[in-house]
């Protein structure tokens, strides 16, 4: 391969752009937050700015999540492959590729008011901490769940110039629903993660994680419930929640007997229970 070729193809990869359910998981909750904050209308350019901004924030936290953990992921069979580990792009590399985006992501939100531009400063100082993390924290994933999340407040802060309470429940929810899927994707790594000693939400739930993360998802639903009630959402909205618990239940069958290839298969599909919301919510403005 050219090595121009292959250097770009190996940042692609350094940025997940070959894996997009991690953007996916991202821009639901985003997506959630703009119908909601919009009545079901939400501005098209921010629209546009906060699908966009959310690729190019999460593929600086993978860069950045790749950095910190360069001397774990050759230790683990699922990411021994990736760039960082193998070689192929050199730690200062990553760093100025991170920071690249980050700032393209910024200057994409100065459109935006001010509340927004105050806003960006946590969010990026949530996508930038959390690898580190893993190291101390006995639930990383609800960090993330935060980090995730962010887009919640910053798309109500564009679309009415302010954060209502009803936002940080939402951001709750997010929370709530990122320790049940990022659990899956611990039961994934949890033998290597002991061996290497790496902390997550699976290896602190222990013998009840599956038990964890259906709780989790019951308190996803349950606030999620509690959001539409308070802004008066109908019928179509809880159609699309118990669509999204009818996919949680599948989940459970896929857990719990804890096979990785099952747990991997659970954590993919949460891009349908976030869709099956959005479906929900997006019909429920409709008619």
């Amino acid at each position: 391969m050219n090595p121009i070729l292959a250097r770009l193809d190996a940042y692609r990869r350094l940025m997940r752009l070959d894996k997009p359910i991690g953007t996916l998981l991202l821009l639901w909750p985003t997506l959630w937050a703009l119908w909601l904050a919009g009545a079901g209308r939400p501005d098209l350019q921010v629209l546009l700015i906060f699908v966009l901004g959310t690729l190019l924030m999460r593929s600086a936290g993978c860069v950045i999540n790749d950095w910190a953990d360069r001397g774990f992921d050759g230790e683990v069979e699922r990411t021994r492959q990736r760039p960082l580990a193998t070689g192929e792009v050199r730690p200062r590399e990553a760093l100025w590729l991170a920071a690249a985006l980050a700032l393209c992501s910024f200057v994409l939100i100065l459109p935006l008011n001010a509340l927004v531009l105050w806003l960006s400063l946590p969010a990026l100082f949530l996508a930038g901490s959390y690898p580190f993390t893993k190291r101390f924290l006995a639930i990383p994933q609800a960090y993330l769940g935060i980090a995730f999340g962010f887009g919640i407040p910053m798309g109500f802060a564009a679309l009415l110039g302010t954060v209502p309470p009803l936002a940080w429940l939402l951001l709750l929810a997010n929370v709530f629903w990122a320790v049940a899927y990022d659990t899956e994707y611990a039961m994934v790594d949890r033998p290597d993660d002991l061996r290497i000693g790496i902390r997550t939400s699976a290896i602190t739930f222990g013998r009840f994680d599956v038990l964890a993360v259906m709780i989790c998802y019951a308190l996803t639903l349950a606030l999620l419930a509690v959001v539409g009630s308070q802004l008066g959402r109908g019928p179509a909205f809880y159609a699309g929640l118990l669509v999204a618990a009818a996919i949680a239940c599948y989940h459970y069958s896929l857990i719990r007997t804890r096979e990785r290839a099952q747990c991997f298969k659970a954590f993919l599909h949460n891009n349908w229970l976030g869709a099956a919301v959005f479906a929900g919510l997006a019909l429920d403005y409709l008619i």
